[in-house]
């Protein structure tokens, strides 16, 4: 095992971790309700499929430190988490810029008015379904899983490995979920961009 890069101090790392998350959270939710009005003369959307290639890196990533930590190649699952982490860092500054640039998508707005008519709403069927599950696990999972993820990388900096190993149970299907997820939701959404 590696020896800790970090002093142990839970309560201030459950206070770090805490205010981080909320911040995070309250700034993705309150700039999802703002939509800047300005060009900058290249398809805002650009944003999008960085995300989705993002997402599938880190993907990707997880599986390798999987892989890594299972035969006990402690210092590349090390590298290959942090790499995951800060890929998930430029996710989130590429992901409030892309909404604050593109505002909303519907899923199925062909003719992009905004609206979902009756024949549009017909067009797509039960994809729409499909979709909206997918995205709502998606958001979901994604909000609720920034704590985990950085408790579980404290526990691993401290080198308290039974209880990283414990979290790391929970964090790391629910963040690969994301990860994969991500990736559908912007292919399921890219043919109604404006």
């Amino acid at each position: 095992m590696l020896s800790a890069s970090l002093r142990k101090n839970d309560k201030q790392a459950g206070w770090l971790i805490g205010i981080f998350s909320f911040v995070v959270f309250a700034v993705v939710v309150a700039l999802g309700r703002v939509k800047l009005d300005v060009s900058l003369g290249f398809d805002v959307h650009v944003f999008a499929l960085f995300n989705a290639v993002v997402n599938a890196t880190v993907a990707v990533l997880l599986m390798v430190a999987l892989v890594a930590v299972k035969n006990k190649k402690y210092e590349l699952h090390k590298k290959v988490m942090l790499t995951a982490l800060v890929l998930s860092i430029a996710f989130l500054v590429s992901y409030i810029i892309h909404k604050l640039l593109s505002g909303e998508a519907r899923f199925g707005d062909v003719n992009h008015d905004g609206l979902l008519s009756d024949d549009e709403k017909a067009a797509v069927g039960s994809i729409r379904g499909i979709y909206y599950f997918i995205l709502g696990t998606h958001v979901v999972l994604a909000a609720v899983i920034l704590p985990f993820i950085l408790f579980t990388a404290y526990r691993a900096m401290i080198a308290e490995w039974p209880a990283h190993k414990k979290i790391a149970r929970y964090t790391w299907p629910l963040w690969f979920y994301v990860a994969i997820t991500g990736p559908i939701v912007y292919f399921m959404i890219k043919p109604y961009y404006l």
